[in-house]
């Protein structure tokens, strides 16, 4: 093994989001039509066949799930069970082997538990982002599944994931992209579907906003996905976010939706016409790399609209965040049983 490396007299206030190195990574190997043990690795790097179904066909899918330090020291990870259900619900989607959702669950805790040094002191803002992956790694030229496939836990340190952290940013809509297809892959967490969002998201950064705000890609109509993250609003007493087969399903916003009911909200999650956007009191974008990223102003590109919400992040926008970086720190009970303590 290589010469441990250390976060000391880090800046964990300025760390950004980005990749940074840890000392362990877990990997398993399927082969022979079974998984094999769970192998731990200080390389940042994989062997892959040339011909491998993950360079040429996409097939590839992730996660991102995130763990807190506690002011009592111990580190809680966030709903890892349903990063274990969605990782087998895109394998299923674009015809991978299915990772158990307990050899899942047994990596990601042993990733942590391995760079434990890595996890970011208590009320810092900064976490320990994980990232599982699963790829094609047999070789096929055919279009067809592999035969062979690699998973992968890695861990880092990370900031929020949109600069600001919890301050109200600006999306942008440009009718001329988007982001998935209908009946395509945009709810399944593959690479692709990122990849499909770079173009739309370097022009949008380029002219200040922090995200393209998509709309349905069959009519333009309906709002979908705000980029890396879901949509939501509110108004009247109500969490409103979309309903689309092309939605990637956020795992925050599951949870949100669950608070949001417990604060006194009302939750509807159907189709969101765009001339809706000018009907909110609120509206944010959410998902595990940003948690909450209030937004105070969309600008409809194609109609020269502008929406505004305010300057300072709304008072349910703010609860909700509170409530739910309360659980994940644990400041606060987690009477629906979203956090897997690491001691």
């Amino acid at each position: 093994m290589a010469n441990k490396i250390t976060m000391e007299n880090q800046d964990w206030k300025t760390i950004g989001f980005g990749y940074r190195k840890t000392n362990y990574n877990v990997r398993c190997y399927y082969k022979n039509g079974a998984w094999g043990p769970l192998e731990l690795s200080d390389s940042e790097y994989i062997n892959i066949h040339m011909s491998a179904t993950a360079l040429h066909y996409g097939q590839e899918a992730f996660e991102g799930l995130k763990a807190f330090m506690g002011k009592d020291g111990k580190v809680r990870i966030f709903r890892m069970d349903e990063n274990a259900k969605r990782m087998q619900y895109s394998a299923d989607g674009i015809l991978m082997e299915r990772i158990p959702l307990d050899k899942f669950q047994e990596a990601v805790k042993l990733a942590v538990e391995k760079n434990m040094d890595f996890v970011p002191p208590y009320g810092c803002g900064a976490s320990l982002y994980i990232r599982p992956l699963l790829i094609g790694s047999g070789p096929q030229i055919g279009v067809k599944p592999a035969d062979e496939y690699l998973f992968i836990v890695f861990v880092m340190p990370v900031g929020p994931y949109f600069p600001e952290g919890f301050k109200p940013t600006d999306l942008l809509i440009m009718r001329k992209f988007d982001r998935a297809a209908p009946q395509g892959t945009g709810k399944y967490k593959v690479g692709g579907n990122y990849a499909a969002s770079l173009t739309a998201g370097k022009k949008a950064k380029a002219e200040g906003y922090s995200a393209v705000l998509y709309l349905d890609s069959r009519e333009k109509k309906y709002i979908d996905e705000c980029g890396p993250a879901n949509f939501f609003g509110i108004k009247n007493g109500a969490y409103i976010t979309p309903e689309s087969d092309s939605i990637l399903p956020s795992i925050t916003n599951k949870s949100l939706m669950k608070i949001a009911e417990d604060i006194g909200l009302k939750v509807e999650r159907r189709r969101v016409p765009v001339e809706e956007l000018e009907t909110f009191e609120e509206v944010g974008a959410c998902g595990t790399a940003a948690v909450i990223s209030p937004i105070k102003r969309i600008y409809d590109d194609d109609l020269d609209k502008e929406y505004t919400y305010g300057t300072e992040p709304g008072p349910w926008t703010t609860k909700l965040y509170e409530k739910l970086r309360a659980i994940q720190d644990g400041d606060a009970p987690d009477p629906y049983g979203w956090v897997t303590v690491i001691e």
